[in-house]
């Protein structure tokens, strides 16, 4: 290899006496990043689209720095060079014009490449390419973000003296079907220490939305069983269905999440592309007639592991032992969940807070058991009700406040603090009707300060319908059982809360 131009070209024969063509190539493999989302939405426009760029774009600079298109896939292109210089030379450019191209275009709706660079020996049958060099190069690819490049250490050190990019190293990566750890480089413009997908990352990243967000993603397949994957696949339907029961969370939908099923992918970009802060992540291991799931919660903003835990099955009963799966990871990451919302909400500027921060702060002041902490909670409950009147979570907090004050000693049971206190809870009930934190806070207020069982325990057993795996809705139920002779009528087929 002289100034990254590769010359060598062997045959050899293989086991059955054919004639096997081997030679140093460098490899560019190029992928559509969120593919399968842009198709679903715009599946003709996307097609047109893509094709525009492979006319006005890919194929001149293919073209331009000496490139063969091996072949194509719906949503890539696996290239070869003879020069690793010519290949990324080729990939910053295209990158760079798609930047360009995408500027006018609203964000869910750019096309976005994810490129990666391998220089290695290859397999040339019939046209095709085959061997490491080839599968380290789509590894890569899937390593980039949107946007971006990644090549090999192989590749880097062709380059690196010869072109005006700086480069990130990523350190030794495990990626998938390759033995060894692949050292990998990230492609930086110029002198700049920003990634070249600084632009597109900062334009195509979504906004949070005002509830805190969660995707889960596909769960990996540990088994090697490829029949296996309908079971990992059920999983992850399951626990997004028992998630989006909980109204406070926002869930992005099984397929925007699906699109990542077998990339390697950041979380952190994941909560760029989909516009989330928490991350539900695992995988699936199966022996014999035993299953083992492991699952992960992250905080995409930091990076940090909030809960994770594991679940063994037998596959006796396969949806059976998925329910228990989803049903146990439900109820253990949703007090997880509001933890960290809750210190989220503590650390923010007080003159930024809206209705639910401040709803959040008050569930801190309450947790504290403290007549400080609840009479702290009652304020911040006051400010988010003039925010928001009709937000029943936070008018059953204040009621469920009277009923702690006076249960701990810190206040009278006086005829005034029970009006106070049904009114919050008549309002949490008229304006959270689908709220199961708002409906058993609410009806056990009713229960407890009018005598009223019979209201109280239709708005918690509403509250069981809407999440069986709310406990502290479980424990109004039984007090309420316990104060009334007119118990709930109907339970969830549930034995009650699994955590």
């Amino acid at each position: 290899m002289i100034d990254g131009k590769i010359t060598i070209e062997i045959a050899v024969m293989n086991s059955q006496g054919d004639r096997v063509e081997r030679r140093l190539a460098a490899i560019l493999a190029v992928d559509v990043a969120g593919y399968s989302r842009l198709m679903g939405e715009d599946e003709e426009g996307t097609l047109a689209a893509l094709r525009a760029i492979r006319r006005e774009v890919g194929d001149p600079k293919i073209t331009e720095h000496r490139g063969r298109i091996v072949k194509t896939t719906g949503d890539g292109l696996l290239v070869e060079f003879a020069s690793v210089v010519d290949a990324v030379r080729c990939a910053v450019e295209v990158q760079r014009e798609m930047v360009a191209r995408n500027a006018a275009v609203p964000a869910g709706r750019r096309i976005e490449f994810r490129m990666g660079v391998n220089v290695g020996d290859i397999i040339i049958e019939e046209g095709d390419i085959f061997g490491d060099g080839v599968n380290i190069a789509a590894r890569l690819e899937a390593l980039a973000e949107p946007g971006g490049i990644c090549i090999s250490a192989a590749a880097h050190e062709q380059v690196r003296d010869k072109l005006d990019f700086s480069f990130e190293d990523m350190g030794e990566q495990q990626v998938k079907n390759i033995a060894r750890p692949v050292r990998t480089h990230r492609i930086v413009v110029g002198s700049t220490t920003q990634p070249i997908t600084a632009a597109a990352a900062t334009a195509t990243e979504l906004p949070l939305p005002a509830k805190p967000s969660l995707a889960v993603l596909p769960f990996q397949n540990m088994s090697g069983d490829p029949e296996q994957e309908y079971f990992a696949d059920g999983i992850v339907e399951e626990i997004t269905t028992g998630i989006s029961r909980l109204p406070w969370l926002f869930v992005i939908a099984r397929n925007s999440s699906f699109t990542y099923k077998g990339k390697a992918v950041d979380v952190k970009q994941v909560a760029r592309e989909l516009g989330v802060r928490y991350v539900l992540e695992g995988s699936v291991r199966k022996a014999a007639n035993r299953v083992r799931i492991t699952a992960q919660l992250i905080d995409t903003t930091s990076g940090a592991h909030i809960w994770a835990d594991r679940f063994d099955g037998a596959l006796d009963d396969i949806f059976e032992l998925q329910d228990q799966v989803a049903s146990g990871v439900v109820g253990a990451i949703e007090p997880k969940l509001r933890q960290s919302e809750i210190e989220r909400a503590t650390r923010k500027p007080t003159e930024s807070l809206d209705a639910y921060d401040l709803y959040l702060r008050a569930l801190l002041g309450v947790h504290q058991l403290t007549s400080e902490g609840v009479e702290n909670a009652i304020r911040q409950l006051e400010r988010a009700l003039e925010i928001d009147p009709s937000y029943g979570p936070a008018a059953a907090l204040a009621a469920y406040c009277r009923a702690r004050q006076v249960a701990h000693g810190w206040a009278r049971r006086t005829p005034e603090l029970e009006a106070v206190a049904l009114h919050f809870a008549r309002r949490a009930i008229d304006t959270g009707k689908d709220d199961p934190d708002a409906l058993w806070m609410a009806g056990q207020m009713i229960a407890q300060y009018s005598g009223d069982h019979k209201a109280g325990a239709a708005a918690i057993e509403r509250a069981l319908l809407l999440n069986p795996n709310a406990a502290l809705a479980w424990t109004a139920a039984v007090g309420c059982i316990f104060f009334s002779t007119k118990p709930i009528r109907r339970l969830p087929p549930s034995s009650g809360p699994r955590a």
